[in-house]
């Protein structure tokens, strides 16, 4: 199988991450008799650098022309960076939002996996850490109270802010079916979580799914208010396999999942429109403090690339190879200065793509 794959390094650490998750590809191709084709893009502050904005259109038209999308970290210090000085809609980030909006980028899955030999990084009691987990928060991303109208208007002397939280039926579908889908890749469990019992965007939330679930026979679903799913995560996560939900709970409940794993630089993410197309990125940010340093952890990125293979073009096998590679690495005792702890040896970001293309088998 040809890949075609555009990259985008980014800034900071970003294209030394990159650089190691195409190292590993390009060991995956070998392996398994595939061909990778990249193709990389300015976005962030790499663009604005030499175009002036943080995405240009020709920028776009290559992504969107690609089998899927790699990308790095993005930003810089926003307290001495000049990007920052520039208004909002020229900032790196503006970059970010911009892709997302072109390449209809409405799904984002972002897997919570506790590793056995990281569980002492896990801020949980031993006796639930001790049992491990592997999750993926599935939300909604292009919908809900972050897209609705909002203003802020003063009534009688008094001012007051309005925001509107909206969902349809075909909104709410496509993110079922997305996550029903990828609970058949993992371990054909979702979970649907909404606030029924208050809100009118959250019962038809539940009913939709509901439809959605018929056409998944082998894969049992639950309903579970947001306030007890987040405290079900610091009390048993082991429990959880898929959560599905929408924009506003999945940001909060993604960023708590992401804590207890006890290491940002492990997590990664992707972002799915309504084909096999996706944007596939690092959780963590461009700490522009360590770059060109050959300190960083490019482990979330590899396993992102993990995630594009297997989500993108349904190649589990492989993506089982980059993962289990992974897991070898950290039972070999290496870790970079971010993950590590005392017995284990120091390694460089180089270094650690090295490791990880040794093992992919």
């Amino acid at each position: 199988m040809v890949l075609n794959i555009t990259c985008i390094p980014g800034d900071g650490i970003g294209p030394e991450i990159v650089a190691q998750a195409k190292k590993v590809l390009d060991k995956v191709a070998a392996v398994y008799g595939h061909e990778m084709k990249y193709t990389d893009i300015l976005m962030g502050g790499a663009s604005i650098d030499v175009h002036g904005v943080p995405l240009t259109d020709e920028a776009i038209a290559t992504a969107k022309a690609a089998d899927a999308v790699l990308m790095g970290s993005i930003g810089g210090d926003t307290t001495t960076s000049p990007w920052y000085k520039l208004e909002p809609s020229l900032r790196p980030e503006a970059g970010l939002l911009k892709i997302r909006k072109a390449l209809n980028l409405f799904a984002n899955l972002r897997p919570a996996v506790l590793y056995d030999e990281l569980a002492a990084a896990c801020p949980l009691k031993e006796e639930i850490s001790a049992k491990g987990f592997d999750m993926m928060i599935m939300r909604e991303l292009t919908g809900g109270l972050y897209f609705g109208e909002r203003k802020t208007v003063n009534e009688n002397g008094v001012r007051k802010a309005i925001d509107t939280l909206t969902y349809d039926e075909n909104e709410i579908r496509r993110i079922a079916i997305k996550g029903f889908d990828i609970a058949m890749k993992r371990n054909k469990k979702v979970t649907s979580v909404d606030k029924a019992n208050v809100l009118d965007s959250s019962r038809l939330w539940r009913a939709v799914v509901e439809e959605v679930a018929k056409d998944y026979p082998e894969v049992t679903y639950e309903h579970m208010l947001v306030d007890n799913c987040a405290m079900q995560l610091v009390k048993d996560p082991a429990q959880f396999d898929v959560i599905l939900t929408e924009n506003m709970f999945g940001d909060i409940l993604s960023d708590e999942a992401s804590m207890v794993t006890g290491s940002i630089g492990m997590l990664a993410s992707a972002s799915l429109n309504d084909t096999k197309f996706g944007l596939y990125e690092p959780s963590h940010g461009s700490a522009p403090d360590i770059a060109g340093k050959d300190i960083a952890n490019p482990i979330a990125t590899i396993l992102s690339a993990a995630m594009m293979l297997r989500y993108s073009f349904d190649l589990d096998k492989e993506a089982d190879a980059v993962e289990a590679a992974v897991k070898q690495v950290l039972a070999d005792g290496y870790r970079t200065g971010d993950i590590w702890s005392e017995g284990c040896e120091k390694v460089g970001c180089t270094k650690m793509g090295d490791l990880l293309v040794e093992r992919i088998q």
